[in-house]
């Protein structure tokens, strides 16, 4: 099971408004666990950066002012995305910013019945209680002190060990659902254990075979323990 767990940074709160993507950060998982496989971009919005946007992810102006924009990035990222599930915290905000974006450019959108939302799951697991990242690393045990101010692919990385706690961690499986190939052999759901092509020798001395058959001539009754 492919997932992508994903973080966007933008310059505001609605893109219908004229806000835009300026960050994108996301993490593949297999089967739970992380694989290494990243991906992240910044992104020029075609626009100036409010100073309230600003102060939340430290992206300016003259920063962003020689990324791609996403017309240029936009395929790159359907591509690695693929048709995996998204794990996001608050989906709705980041998925609504990334369909906006994608139809603006006539690419394909992606159905919000693809998102897994970790703010939905923790309120449930947890009400009444904080459920924003930071709560969450605080309450898990989580490391997030590089987390002076947000960053994508910092808080997709830090939302992985998140979701990985929300849903049980990954003590259940220990990655072994993970099925891989040896390079010179079979995977290992088909490994199977195989006859000796040739039986091990006796340990028994005959000194102890001797006082066996001896001890056993010994019963009343012989026949059972002389089968062979």
């Amino acid at each position: 099971m492919r997932e992508i767990v994903l973080d966007t940074e933008t310059t505001g709160f609605d893109p219908e408004a004229g806000d835009r993507i300026v960050e994108i950060g996301a993490v593949e998982l297999f089967n739970h666990v992380a694989t290494g496989r990243t991906y992240h971009q910044y992104i020029n919005p075609e626009r100036a950066m409010p100073q309230e946007a600003f102060e939340v992810h430290g992206l300016g102006d003259d920063f962003l002012a020689d990324k791609p924009k996403f017309a240029q990035i936009g395929r790159d990222f359907l591509q690695f995305v693929g048709d995996a599930r998204l794990v996001i915290h608050n989906a709705a905000f980041d998925m609504k910013f990334l369909n906006a974006e994608l139809k603006w450019l006539g690419l394909p959108l992606i159905p919000f019945d693809r998102a897994i939302d970790t703010l939905a799951i923790a309120r449930q697991k947890f009400p009444g209680s904080p459920a924003s990242l930071d709560a969450l690393c605080r309450r898990f045990g989580i490391d997030n002190s590089a987390r002076t101010l947000h960053g994508a692919l910092l808080d997709s990385e830090i939302l992985a060990e998140v979701y990985l706690e929300l849903i049980g961690g990954r003590q259940p499986d220990f990655a072994l659902s993970v099925e891989t190939r040896r390079a010179d052999g079979p995977t290992d759901a088909e490994w199977r254990p195989r006859p000796r092509p040739r039986k091990l020798a006796p340990r028994i001395t005959d000194e102890e075979r001797a006082a066996h058959e001896a001890f056993v001539a010994k019963l009343g009754s012989a026949a059972l323990w002389q089968r062979g």
